[in-house]
């Protein structure tokens, strides 16, 4: 009986720290530490990400850059369309798991992350690495060493170590929203845009469903031509959906 209570009050208390200190909303920059191929992956499979730099929260809060994503392949198919559905439900946070729902806004190849950090012209390249000027995936540009993010003239955000903070905007002709449950908030984007929406560098994958509806958490990469083959290194924006957290958490593994 004590048992089953103590069991019942750590779910209770977890899923109430998920929802008051992970708001709806937030965005979660992770790069993945797993491949998704349509001819290997199994349903069922294991899938891990780790968060790319420190995401702000409430109250001073923070979600470190190195926690983990826990997420799992729902569905494989390998003909035409080859397709790939996967679910990320878990935050391991110091040793706690976090039930979460996600969705997923934007999807980047390992070639556009890598880009993305790394000067576009020669003279930055001879620079400290704190000084560079980069470009972020989605267009806007990173102005290190005392410069903003900025989309043409306009200042979206601030450069800090492994990433940028900005105010996520929608982008005109695509399903993307701009910052949702009412706040207007610095969040943390990585290599990302604040408006970067879809899949990047990629010849042939689309994302298909989003997970933002019905199924709501469950996201299906698609490519008409060949196999989906998302390597480990890729990078995601995953936005977790405060409305539906869910599942049971337990103790660190």
């Amino acid at each position: 009986m004590k048992r089953t209570l103590w069991i019942g009050l750590l779910v209770c208390t977890t899923q109430l720290w998920a929802q008051s200190v992970i708001p709806g909303g937030t965005i979660l920059p992770v790069r993945l530490n797993s491949s998704l191929n349509s001819r290997k992956v199994k349903a069922g499979q294991v899938i891990t990400a780790r968060v790319a730099q420190d995401v702000p929260l409430s109250a001073g809060a923070k979600i470190h850059a190195g926690a983990k994503v826990i997420g799992h392949v729902i569905d494989v198919r390998s003909g035409k369309p080859a397709r790939v559905s996967i679910r990320f439900d878990t935050l391991l946070i110091s040793g706690r798991r976090i039930p979460v729902t996600t969705n997923l806004r934007a999807l980047a190849s390992t070639m556009a992350v890598e880009e993305a950090q790394v000067p576009q012209t020669g003279p930055d390249r001879g620079t400290p690495e704190n000084a560079w000027n980069t470009e972020q995936i989605g267009g806007e540009v990173v102005y290190r060493g005392g410069g903003p993010v900025a989309a043409g003239l306009r200042t979206v955000g601030e450069p800090v170590p492994n990433g940028v903070l900005v105010h996520v905007s929608g982008k005109p002709g695509t399903e993307c929203q701009g910052e949702i449950e009412g706040s207007d908030r610095l969040q943390a984007l990585w290599v990302f845009s604040s408006d970067a929406c879809g899949a990047y560098g990629f010849a042939d994958l689309a994302i298909t469903h989003a997970g933002r509806s019905t199924p709501v958490g469950e996201v299906t990469l698609e490519s008409e031509h060949g196999s989906v083959n998302v390597r480990a290194g890729s990078g995601m924006l995953l936005r977790v959906d405060g409305k539906t957290l869910t599942g049971s958490a337990q103790g660190a593994s």
